[in-house]
C-alpha cells in the first residue's frame, strides 16, 4: 500500500530555512506527480506545489513562489520542499501527497511553526 514519511519540519523563527522531507514506498514513484499541502488550525487545506513525474514542470502556490523549491529524486524515492525566507503565515502542518494535487494518498504530515 502507499506510505509517506514526512521529516524535517520543526520551529524556526521567521526569515530561516526548513527542507521538508517525503521517503515514498509502495508504488512506483517516478510514474506520479507528488504534491506538498498545508493546512493551518482553522483553515482550509492549500496546495503548496506540485511537481511532475520527473520534474519537468512545476507550481507553485503564488504565496510561496520564491522562498519555497519541490523537488525529488526518483532514485531515492523521495520528496522534497525547501522553504526558505519563512514567515508566520507558513505554520501549517505540512503533508505530502501522491499526484497532483491534495489526496487521500498523504503522510502523517510534519509540523513546522515559524515564530520568534
Amino acid at each position: 500500500q502507499v506510505q509517506l514519511v514526512e521529516s524535517g519540519g520543526g520551529l524556526v523563527q521567521p526569515g530561516g530555512s526548513l527542507r521538508l522531507s517525503c521517503a515514498a514506498s509502495g508504488f512506483t514513484f517516478r510514474s506520479y506527480a507528488m504534491s506538498w499541502y498545508r493546512q493551518a488550525p482553522g483553515k482550509e487545506r492549500e496546495l503548496v506545489a506540485v511537481i511532475t513525474s520527473f520534474g519537468g514542470s512545476i507550481v507553485y502556490l503564488d504565496s510561496v513562489k520564491g522562498r519555497f523549491t519541490i523537488s525529488r529524486d526518483n532514485a531515492k524515492n523521495t520528496l522534497y520542499l525547501q522553504m526558505n525566507s519563512l514567515k508566520p503565515e507558513d505554520s501549517a502542518v505540512y503533508y505530502c501527497a501522491k499526484g497532483a494535487g491534495i489526496s487521500s494518498d498523504r503522510g502523517q504530515g510534519t509540523q513546522v511553526t515559524v515564530s520568534s
